[in-house]
């Protein structure tokens, strides 16, 4: 394990320097009008703002796995359907989405997905709107790489968008980190706005090295993705922080690619901190990220997980916490 080991303290190292300044919890609003209701979405939606949060993220595809209509919108509909019963509600959040993989033909991905040739580009938004009742969105995501698309023509897509006003910001999911550096070298060339953000897989326990994964689409956050997010200063936010649940819930266990020595030693340090710092592990795994600079999404069913992880927020690990988790590597 010792390649793995240097590569995720040097990650660790270059995180402590990202967005530092302004860590925050995001709402992943996945499951939203699938596997979670539109009641219990509004509730959580509701305790989310209610406890200090703002950045909600979501995507056009956005279940199209679990909808029996086999197309994706269904999360962006029910922020829609919220923030059309709250009044102001738009002004207290900050909403991000994605363009690319809903399904052009239902029940046909990845045969049918939506790609990222500028008329895919701006359709995807134009539809995006529609759904979440708004006029712009704050950050746009162009949620994975599409190869058969020239990068110029995409990186002149978002462009566009941010100019037209209906998207404040752009940013990238799931790229290689020099895809992500040639399309900000394309926009300089271009006169358009760059990628500014950048959205990986990451959590607190690491998988072995070079293994596939098994879920379709998700690219983990390497240590080049945070040497180019600190040299450009971007910003990183990880979803799938807390790994479905895996840290806390037994009939929930870590997928084969995490069997290794350093998860169960890493697991050992966390039952340690959580009870030295009277947190939960969900927390501290939240708090670690945070103090990384990097942002966690968090998926949530019930209201109560939502208060579980904006009070994460006010968790302190200490510089020795830190170390102990990346000598249990």
């Amino acid at each position: 394990m010792t390649d793995m080991n240097a590569n995720t303290n040097r990650a660790d190292a270059h995180a402590t320097h990202l967005n530092d300044a302004n860590p925050r919890i995001v709402l992943g609003t996945m499951g939203f009008g699938t596997q979670v209701d539109p009641d219990t979405s509004f509730a959580i939606l509701d305790a989310f703002v209610d406890g200090g949060g703002d950045w909600l993220d979501t995507a056009n595809c956005y279940s199209f796995w679990a909808d029996p209509s086999g197309v994706g919108g269904a999360s962006e509909r029910v922020i829609g359907a919220w923030l059309a019963a709250r009044p102001g509600a738009r002004d207290a959040v900050r909403i991000a989405t994605k363009v690319r993989q809903n399904p052009l033909v239902p029940h046909s991905w990845p045969e049918s997905a939506e790609g990222l040739s500028a008329r895919a580009v701006h359709a995807g938004m134009a539809e995006s709107l529609e759904r979440l009742g708004v006029d712009h969105v704050d950050l746009l995501w162009a949620h994975a790489e599409d190869r058969t698309v020239p990068l110029e023509e995409t990186v002149g897509a978002f462009g566009e968008l941010v100019t037209k006003g209906v998207a404040s910001r752009v940013g990238a999911a799931n790229h290689t980190a020099w895809r992500v550096e040639r399309a900000r070298s394309l926009a300089r060339e271009q006169g358009a706005e760059p990628w500014t953000a950048l959205q990986l897989r990451h959590s607190l326990v690491q998988p072995r090295p070079l293994t596939p994964l098994a879920e379709g689409g998700h690219r983990h956050l390497t240590p080049e993705d945070l040497d180019l997010a600190e040299a450009e200063g971007l910003e990183v936010w990880a979803y799938s922080s807390l790994l479905w649940g895996s840290y806390t819930r037994p009939e929930k266990p870590f997928p084969d690619t995490y069997d290794h020595p350093g998860t169960a030693r890493v697991l050992a340090v966390l039952d340690e901190v959580a009870g030295e710092v009277s947190a939960t592990k969900n927390q501290v795994v939240l708090a670690w990220l945070l103090r990384q600079g990097i942002a966690p999404i968090v998926g949530v069913s019930r209201v109560q997980h939502v208060e579980e992880a904006l009070a994460a927020r006010d968790v302190r690990l200490t510089g020795d916490h830190l170390a102990r988790f990346d000598a249990a590597r």
